[in-house]
């Protein structure tokens, strides 16, 4: 029973492995048809190995091959490369040769040949700056070729590029010394073109109908966006409408170095501008002095009023209730039979009682004289804290931007010193008027009560 068990499985595991070859699609029967099978199997396996065996010989003999072709390419580069450094290493001696042999040649030319090209940097760095280019374009270009040229080491400068050198710099100077007029095309600050006549003023200034114009990098004229005052375009009118003479003219003093000053002015904001950068607090300040301003001059007006029927009534004998001396004279007047010390303490009853409408205003004018450069201070130390904060956020390193930061926040300190100094000139003027009137309410009033002691 068990021999027959062993057989069975020694059977189901030789069909298990026929199954997985190839070689063997038929199912065995008996022991002796698996034994064939498995014969049949071997000998089909050792046919395969040996083509597979030949096949890799004759790939590795391929491979030999291939080997000692690359073998001898790497042999002809190396070769290849010697020889290529063998003759770099010849040019470069004989090019050391042509250049000693250049180098006796030239002799003090090369000085002079030195000479020449510090002279035409200095004419291109001046050239690159002068409004004499916006009438004579182009010579940055033979400037710039004849500096390359120079700077090869390889060539020469001709006798035409040095004569024409020499006659820029003799062009330049002559025209910086002249006033000319020529047309071109300006750029108008809407971005619009138009070909009209302008004025160079040497190279300091250039002006077209009554504008002053600027130079940009691409040697194009464009009109200023911020102009100076009127008077300096009514000289540049007159400039270019006069054919001869004398006519006065304001001239950029850094044109010759690029007209910085025009452009910095381009820069500065106006007054309306400057208001503007006070901020919240500068508007505060404003609307507090229009006030002040507007009370000091209701108060002038109403006290020159009352000094006016102040010095009225004492011209006259009757007392007129429609100006405080009136009053207090009709006090007097009412109070004949009094004693001294009555009559005395009714009068000062009396001026009291016009005081504080002879002073109103006047405390509210002092507070405001007091308070505008306070609030200038606050003003600038907030702008300052606010300006620090964009340092300490985008650095130190637009020294352009930090100035304006600061310069925007002492605005409000200009801000409440224009408030303040008015308001007390004004406080002061309004005082005057009202210690004035009481004066002449308490002389009075002291004399009415010295008569009325003399008559007792």
């Amino acid at each position: 029973m068990k021999t027959s068990f062993a057989k069975r499985v020694l059977v189901a595991a030789a069909a298990g492995l026929i199954s997985f070859s190839a070689v063997a699609q038929e199912k065995a029967t008996s022991l002796d048809d698996l034994l064939k099978m498995v014969q049949q199997s071997k000998v089909a396996e050792s046919k395969e190995h040996k083509q597979r065996e030949a096949e890799f010989r004759r790939q590795k003999a391929n491979q030999n091959t291939l080997l000692n072709q690359a073998k001898n390419t790497r042999t002809a580069e190396e070769k290849r490369s010697a020889d290529l450094e063998k003759k770099y290493q010849e040019q470069e001696v004989a090019v050391d040769q042509k250049r000693q042999q250049l180098d006796q040649r030239l002799g003090s030319l090369k000085e002079l040949f030195g000479h020449m090209s510090s002279t035409a940097a200095d004419l291109r760095a001046n050239i690159g700056s002068s409004l004499v280019s916006a009438q004579y374009p182009g010579r940055t270009e033979f400037i710039d070729g004849l500096l390359a040229k120079m700077n090869s080491a390889t060539q020469l400068p001709t006798i035409e590029e040095i004569e024409r050198l020499w006659y820029e710099i003799q062009r330049e100077t002559v025209e910086s010394g002249k006033i000319v007029k020529f047309n071109a095309t300006v750029i108008k600050p809407n971005g619009e073109q138009a070909e009209q006549e302008v004025v160079r003023v040497g190279n300091f200034n250039l002006v077209s109908n009554g504008k002053y114009l600027e130079m940009n990098n691409a040697y194009k004229m464009a009109e200023l966006i911020r102009q100076p005052d009127a008077k300096f375009q009514g000289m540049a009118e007159a400039l270019q409408s006069s054919t001869s003479g004398f006519s006065a003219f304001g001239v950029d003093p850094t044109g010759p170095t690029g007209g910085s000053y025009l452009k910095a002015m381009i820069n500065s904001p106006d007054i309306v501008e400057r208001w503007h950068q006070g901020d919240i607090v500068g508007y505060i300040i404003t609307a507090v002095g229009v006030f002040a301003m507007l009370l000091a001059i209701f108060r002038l007006i109403v006290l020159t009023g009352v000094g006016a029927k102040v010095n009225a009534q004492l011209r006259s004998s009757t007392p007129n209730t429609n100006n405080p001396l009136g009053r207090v004279l009709a006090v007097a007047e009412e109070n004949k039979g009094v004693d001294g010390e009555t009559l005395e303490l009714k009068m000062e009853e009396a001026v009291l009682k016009e005081r504080p409408a002879i002073e109103s205003g006047l405390n509210l004018l002092k507070i405001i004289a007091m308070v505008a450069p306070l609030l200038g201070l606050l003003g600038t130390v907030t702008g300052m804290i606010v300006t620090f904060q964009a340092i300490t956020i985008f650095g130190a390193g637009d020294p352009k931007a930090m100035a304006g930061g600061i310069s925007s926040a002492l605005i409000t300190t200009v801000l409440g010193l224009c408030v303040a100094i008015p308001t007390v000139l004004m406080h002061t003027i309004v005082n005057a008027r009202a210690k004035r009137v009481l004066h002449i309410l308490e002389e009075q009033s002291a004399g009415i009560v010295a008569e009325n002691a003399e008559r007792k």
